[in-house]
């Protein structure tokens, strides 16, 4: 499959700037990506700095809603859109609990928005690969795995979002055999990870020697996916002849969050002692856990594995430390997003 002009939706987000960053600096793709980004909170063009330069004329960026069909429209007509990696998304569950709507707005408005455009241009368009998340399945018990066949079962405003929207995307397939590909990947983790999630929350609280507050009894099971890893299993997926199909992404990883905050403390300790020689784990405290809190995830990615040949090259005893080394080598991309001077520069280039 040859794709010339590759529309990724959420691109200055934390997935999607590393898929950019994977494709154009580690495969061997030829064509154009047009970054198509709301540049909502999350949004941050700090984790694409450089990229239109290193690469002229490939790199092409246009801040839009996915949900504003007009304007997507033109984007998808301009640039002559023959493939989508969509992982535009609002994707933080706490966030999903206080303001629900927007998550209902974006993940399955916006989705369908993309669809028509894609249906639209059927004789010419490639593929449609959806990125969504494990937590469409809901929560297991101490044993067992998510598969592709695993019922959904979603808990949160966010994952019923996403679970609507992965439904969508398979309809469109059987109904008019539109060529798509849905992800389901467990808990991303990695560089340019926006502060309010687990592992970067964590790192730079303990830095800073503030709380570092865990929900509940801290044994909520995840599995942990290094984000480089899961850029290449996308790739593999869209390069692939695999059309109408849903894959698992997994790491191999799973954790307790308390055994996570745990690790993060002793590395940090290592590579940053805290004056004093205090123990970071000290830090920890236990919060009231949220609603709807689902208890483990893990997955099963034997499917992609056996089809494809992927497997995560990261452990999570790997992917921790250079997770934790980059966010200490980049205090500059963390000062602007905890002072908003990334929002500033939006506004001023964008007028938000």
């Amino acid at each position: 499959m040859n794709i010339n002009n590759l529309m990724v939706t959420g691109g200055c987000g934390f997935i999607g700037s590393n898929f950019i960053r994977y494709l154009l600096g580690e495969t061997v793709f030829t064509g154009r990506i047009i970054n198509v980004d709301k540049l909502t909170y999350a949004g941050n063009p700090e984790n694409l700095r450089g990229i239109h330069e290193q690469y002229p004329g490939r790199y092409i960026f246009q801040k839009a809603d996915i949900c504003d069909a007009d304007v997507i429209r033109k984007i998808f007509t301009d640039n002559n859109i023959d493939a989508i990696c969509h992982f535009a998304a609002e994707s933080h569950v706490d966030r999903s609990i206080k303001r629900p709507d927007s998550f209902i707005h974006t993940n399955i408005v916006g989705t369908f928005n993309l669809l028509e455009l894609a249906r639209a241009r059927a004789d010419k368009f490639l593929l449609f690969h959806h990125v969504s998340t494990d937590e469409v399945y809901g929560s297991l018990g101490a044993e067992g795995y998510f598969t592709e066949e695993t019922p959904y079962r979603p808990n949160s405003p966010y994952s019923a979002s996403k679970a609507a929207s992965d439904h969508l995307v398979r309809a469109y397939h059987e109904t008019f055999a539109l060529p798509t590909l849905i992800s389901n990947c467990s808990n991303n983790y990695g560089p340019y990870q926006f502060p309010e999630k687990l592992i970067p929350l964590v790192i730079l609280n303990a830095v800073d020697g503030k709380p570092l507050p865990v929900y509940g009894d801290g044994r909520n099971v995840r599995d942990w996916l290094y984000v480089r890893d899961h850029c290449a299993a996308i790739w593999t997926l869209m390069r692939s002849d695999k059309r109408g199909e849903m894959y698992n992404i997994g790491g191999n990883s799973e954790m307790e969050n308390i055994v996570i905050v745990e690790m993060v403390c002793d590395i940090l300790d290592e590579m940053l002692p805290a004056s004093g020689g205090r123990s970071r784990r000290s830090l920890i405290t236990f919060v009231k856990d949220r609603p709807g809190h689902d208890r483990r995830y893990a997955i099963d990615f034997s499917k992609v594995h056996r089809e494809l040949n992927w497997s995560p090259q990261e452990s999570f005893a790997t992917g921790i430390r250079k997770t934790i080394r980059w966010y200490l080598d980049n205090r500059t991309w963390i000062d602007k997003i905890r002072s908003g001077e990334y929002q500033s520069w939006i506004r001023e280039h964008y007028g938000q």
